[in-house]
């Protein structure tokens, strides 16, 4: 299960929008829905990210529609999109290469 929840972890990370929302989602953080454990993750402005009590660590970039993300749980830069025009308390599902996950910015 926590590896389950590792990985979404990383997916929510790594999941893509366009600016508005990626703006949003790297200025407030997210809260991510896996397996009934809601997930928060915490971005910082020099491309850093923090989840699971700070067990996941990783880097972020936006690439156009994409938030891209690599961590110390996955060394491999994923990407994934995320729909655009969202805000501080909407949420929406987010695919990515591992999957799906139901996010909320915070």
């Amino acid at each position: 299960m926590i590896r389950y929840a590792i990985a979404a972890v990383v997916l929510a990370a790594a999941a893509p929008a366009f600016a508005d929302t990626l703006d949003e989602v790297t200025t407030k953080g997210i809260v991510f829905n896996a397996q009934g454990m809601d997930i928060e993750v915490t971005y910082t402005p020099d491309g850093k990210f923090t989840a699971l009590d700070g067990q996941v660590v990783g880097q972020w970039r936006i690439d156009g529609d994409k938030l891209c993300t690599s961590s110390n749980f996955d060394p491999e830069e994923t990407c994934a999109t995320y729909p655009h025009d969202k805000k501080s308390g909407d949420s929406f599902e987010v695919t990515g290469p591992r999957g799906s996950a139901m996010v909320k910015i915070r």
